[in-house]
């Protein structure tokens, strides 16, 4: 068993905080107010002392938010809530429901999708370890005595729990370090290091498996840092390095990062690197690194924790000098098939295994994404399996081919449950092939992107250049049908958005068959479309 005496030894004077930014405190006291009014307080309510979420549903780790609010209140000198009995009430209340929402095995549930679920349970016990800790540097005990019995439990139950997808092994082995940190209990660290034995899922670029720069990326970078500090393993630190610094050459010029790379469900949608802050502020700290500053400085007044700051106020008073990260450089990853151009407000990436093959940004006008298709076989969309780089040029190239089946010799009878799995025994005659290249080049302006497709002549071929919505289009013909589909049949289209422009050209329109069979659903919002038949070979102009 943990401990009490242990459990419950606090700071014997609290030690000063910084002055903190008042608008950032004044919004955090929003949100306790926010909180304090959505607590249910009907004692016959099954969630009492917890909270319903935006979905109507009630999430294991609502006590948490309430927990770690409250307590960042009542300990912030500048908050209007410091120190107020209400708040104390309250946390103890959210800590009842937090014990009792517990499932047998020591976990929480995510209603949305994970039911007694140990990863979930990992990203709250990461949480309530680091409230904990703060609660004890500032000296209000009561605050880990209420929550001791569900701390020990979700303890035991990380202890035996699994995970399913790679990082969670790494929020585990974080939450299991800060419970080490707290109570010294071996089987928390000999737990943990079982998860890390595994081996850190970083490739030789710097991404890891999932590649979710926005969220998951984060999420890793995070649990490592806690795993670092927390089991004095700063080896740990290097693999936040690496993952840190490959994603300087990610970034755009307005601070969004390229999600295309993307396993997760962050792929293709406009993010930050906010979940990066803590890592960013913490190795900014300690390694003097002026980039990650600048960084942390620009996510600190909207994401920076004050859980973390309680802990280590110099994440926000130490930090060095800042300084910008990469902005004018030509980088292939290519173990992930990536390959980024930036030019200050230009800033544009060319992947390979994508049906987005390509993304142009001129500051505030946006590419969203090349694609093309051809009606080859129902099978026509362009994914590139190979990918190469000579100077600023990216080639990307795909091969299909399809054909026709024979009947078997000697005959034998085929069922309608083994037609499919037997088609490959077949002979296959009348074979049509296609050969697809794409090779993008910087140029002066901007880009061009050359599409070729050929092997088999006549086939219908359509290029999508989907846009960011909210621009002017001129230049092109505004279909009635499909929706936001633009044909430019030839000369130029302008894309104009927050007073940058965009040239886009010149088109082709050999035909109207924009929903090709067999391709990817038109992406949503407007879309420029240029279009050929086989043998195709066509220039786009981007400036």
């Amino acid at each position: 068993m943990i401990a009490a005496s242990a459990a419950l030894s606090a700071a014997a004077q609290t030690p000063p905080l910084p002055n903190f930014p008042q608008d950032r405190i004044d919004k955090a006291d929003a949100s306790v107010d926010s909180l304090l009014k959505r607590q249910i307080l009907d004692k016959n309510h099954k969630y009492f002392g917890s909270y319903e979420g935006a979905d109507g549903l009630y999430y294991g780790s609502g006590p948490t938010d309430l927990l770690s609010s409250f307590l960042n209140g009542y300990l912030l000198p500048q908050s209007r809530h410091f120190k107020k009995p209400l708040l104390a009430e309250r946390m103890e209340l959210a800590a009842r429901a937090f014990s009792r929402l517990q499932t047998k095995d020591g976990n929480w549930n995510l209603p949305s999708t994970n039911f007694n679920s140990p990863p979930d349970t990992a990203f709250i016990m990461q949480a309530i370890c680091q409230d904990v800790m703060n609660a004890r540097k500032h000296g209000f005990p009561e605050f880990e005595k209420w929550l001791l019995p569900a701390i020990e439990k979700a303890g035991d139950g990380l202890v035996r729990g699994g995970m399913h997808t790679p990082n969670h092994r790494w929020v585990a082995s974080g939450a299991l370090a800060g419970l080490h940190k707290l109570y010294g209990v071996p089987k928390y660290s000999a737990r943990a290091e079982q998860w890390l034995a595994e081996g850190i899922d970083i490739d030789a670029d710097g991404h890891y498996t999932e590649r979710s720069t926005t969220v998951y990326n984060g999420v890793v970078n995070r649990a490592l840092t806690y795993v670092a500090e927390w089991m004095n393993r700063p080896e740990y630190l290097d693999y936040v390095r690496r993952n840190l610094d490959a994603s300087m050459y990610l970034l755009h010029a307005d601070g969004e990062i390229v999600t295309e790379i993307s396993r997760r469900q962050d792929a293709n949608i406009r993010g930050t690197m906010y979940y990066h802050w803590f890592p960013l502020a913490y190795l900014a700290w300690k390694d003097r690194n002026r980039v990650y500053a600048h960084l942390a400085r620009q996510l600190e007044p909207v994401y920076g924790s004050f859980t973390n700051l309680l802990w280590q106020p110099e994440l926000t008073t130490a930090l060095p000098e800042p300084q910008a990260p990469p902005s004018d450089f030509v980088k292939l990853f290519p173990s992930i098939g990536c390959g980024r151009i930036r030019r200050g407000p230009v800033s544009i990436s060319v992947l390979r295994d994508k049906d987005r093959f390509f993304t142009f940004r001129r500051g505030t006008a946006v590419i969203n994404a090349i694609r093309f298709s051809s009606a080859f076989f129902g099978k026509g969309q362009f994914v590139a399996s190979s990918m190469t780089q000579r100077g600023t040029t990216f080639e990307l190239t795909q091969e299909l081919d399809a054909g026709y089946y024979q009947p078997f010799q000697p005959t034998r009878k085929i069922s309608s449950e083994n037609f499919d799995s037997t088609r490959h025994e077949r002979e296959r005659t009348e074979v049509c092939h296609m050969r697809y290249k794409a090779t993008v080049t910087e140029t002066t302006k901007g880009a061009k992107v050359r599409i070729e497709a050929a092997g088999t002549d006549e086939v219908p071929v359509t290029i999508e250049i989907n846009l960011r919505e909210g621009g002017t289009i001129t230049g092109a013909e505004k279909l009635g049908s499909p929706k936001d589909a633009w044909l430019l049949k030839h000369g130029y289209a302008s894309v104009t958005l927050g007073g940058e422009t965009i040239k886009i050209g010149p088109g082709a329109a050999a035909h109207t068959y924009l929903d090709v069979r067999g391709a990817k659903p038109r992406l949503e919002g407007p879309s420029l479309f240029i279009t050929g038949i086989t043998p195709f070979d066509h220039t786009i102009e981007i400036a």
